[in-house]
């Protein structure tokens, strides 16, 4: 339980950091960006859970872990830094 809580995180600071290159997020810290990854890859979870569209594996948490990123990377730059 502890071990998939740890590879949550990293997987979600890796999201974040790879969704703040994709977004040029340069005016964001690094910091800012792995905690919106975590964040968005929890809510991206949910989310598709509901949808019923599923992440298999490492990879595809890792894939849903970044939309959510970048969804929330572009709330933060767009919404709420006006």
């Amino acid at each position: 339980m502890i071990i998939n809580l740890i590879i949550g995180l990293v997987i979600g600071g890796l999201a974040g950091f790879c969704a703040g290159k994709l977004m040029n997020s340069a005016s964001g810290s690094i910091l800012i960006n792995i905690i919106l990854g975590v964040v968005g890859g929890f809510v991206a979870g949910l989310i598709f859970g509901l949808l019923g569209i599923g992440a298999g594996g490492y990879i595809g948490t890792f894939i849903v872990s970044t939309i959510g990123a970048c969804a929330l990377i572009w709330v933060w730059k767009n919404v709420l830094k006006k």
